[in-house]
């Protein structure tokens, strides 16, 4: 398979929402947990993502605020079709560079509990939690990854 990692291109905000919406669908949570996610979730034309293609087809993206340190790992979504392929961790690892280029020493990452073990493998620590943006009450996994 041949990946291609680029910037949003203007007319795919749409299908890179649905794209997030696919991949937090994949830990089980149903219609009206998803319709509450879905401004969190959503794309906006102009926002700074990193996209990953797999053979033409749009297969997953990363956004990371750098405006302070630590950076804020804002977005990082695999469509489920294609997970389990290593692109999560090349999305992730180039949002490190992204990171360390801007010379940052820290990223924070405000987890679905589903995805936390992956940010762990990926060296990250658990740091506390934080409230949902989406969902009142509910809290998620901090974490903290360190740029070497």
């Amino acid at each position: 398979m041949k990946m291609i990692l680029r910037s949003q291109a203007p007319f795919e905000h749409v299908a890179l929402s649905e794209l997030c919406m696919r991949s937090k669908a994949h830990w089980g949570y149903d219609a009206g947990f998803m319709e509450a996610c879905r401004a969190e979730l959503t794309i906006r034309p102009g926002d700074d993502v990193i996209v990953a293609e797999l053979d033409g087809t749009l297969a997953g993206l990363a956004q990371i605020d750098l405006t302070a340190d630590p950076a804020d790992l804002a977005k990082l979504f695999v469509d489920p079709s294609f997970m389990a392929r290593g692109l999560g961790r090349v999305l992730f690892m180039r949002c490190v560079s992204r990171a360390r280029h801007k010379g940052l020493n820290r990223i924070s990452i405000e987890a679905d509990p589903g995805a936390a073990s992956f940010y762990e493998a990926m060296g990250a620590i658990p740091v506390g939690t934080a409230p949902s943006g989406s969902i009142p009450g509910r809290v998620l996994p901090m974490l903290e990854y360190r740029i070497r």
